[in-house]
């Protein structure tokens, strides 16, 4: 159960070596989250990531998973709630692709879109039933941004983030009253924390922030890229934080996006075309 703060004992991050996700089990961690499941691909980085967890004091264990697999959803995630009660999961997973490739290649395409969405729908129904059967808990969904307006940048990432906004908001509806919390977080553009430089390009942190960096260099555009438009991992899990706190049910990260994308919302094909994003 969660403590006199709203901080929860127990996690279960979906996508367990996601920068944001860490940052968020850091924080948790230090606000008397005791127990913590890392799901993910099994690997140096999954145990690595574990490792630095359990440095901190919590229990930490890792639980394989695989979002593609969604067959095998059911039944990982479900040993996971029957060794105990899950105060607050973390659905962290997802891929960001990459434009070009992905229109000349449908396959890599559809990976996007069955990573992002597919599985995140599989595994989040999976988390919500058990929230729902125990009574009580949080559910938080990464979604980011891009999903807020297709843009010719990273419409196929974009796309896969709004279906899942889209659904994380009408499993928020459908879960109103049952005392499971469901919050959709939208990140703008993600820098990494720490510099690549200052760790070997071939570990799996170093992996890690390359990925993020590069990810972060595809899908950045004019207006969103500005340093006030802009966030970090450990933003982003303050801001989680804070969102649990007051059982909020969107959170923009920063919060000054909200504004920014009410405008662009209503920004006419045709000039919206012509923007530099």
């Amino acid at each position: 159960m969660k403590d006199a703060f709203g901080a929860p004992q127990s996690l279960l991050v979906l996508g367990g070596t996601s920068e944001i996700a860490l940052a968020t089990a850091r924080r948790l961690i230090a606000l008397r989250t005791r127990t913590v499941r890392l799901a993910g691909r099994p690997g140096p980085a999954l145990d690595t990531a574990a490792a630095e967890l359990r440095a901190r004091g919590a229990d930490v264990r890792t639980v394989g998973f695989d979002a593609l697999d969604i067959e095998s959803h059911g039944s990982a995630l479900g040993k996971i709630f029957a060794e105990g009660d899950i105060d607050m999961v973390l659905l962290a997973f997802g891929i960001a692709g990459d434009q070009g490739r992905d229109e000349e290649e449908p396959l890599a395409a559809a990976r996007v879109a069955q990573t992002n969405y597919t599985g995140a729908v599989s595994a989040g129904l999976v988390c919500a039933g058990a929230l729902q059967a125990q009574g009580h808990g949080s559910l938080v969904v990464l979604s980011s941004v891009s999903g807020e307006r297709a843009r010719r940048a990273d419409f196929i990432y974009g796309s896969s983030k709004a279906g899942l906004d889209a659904f994380t908001q009408g499993l928020g509806d459908a879960l109103h009253g049952t005392g499971v919390h469901v919050m959709v977080v939208r990140p703008g553009v993600v820098r990494p924390e720490r510099a690549a430089e200052t760790v070997p390009a071939g570990s799996p942190v170093g992996a890690r922030i390359t990925a993020a960096r590069s990810a972060s260099a595809r899908f950045a555009s004019a207006p969103l890229e500005a340093p006030a438009l802009t966030t970090t991992p450990d933003a982003v899990a303050e801001a989680i934080v804070t969102g649990l706190r007051r059982r909020s049910e969107t959170v923009w990260v920063p919060g000054s996006l909200r504004a920014v994308m009410s405008a662009l919302r209503h920004v006419p094909r045709p000039l919206f075309r012509r923007l530099p994003i």
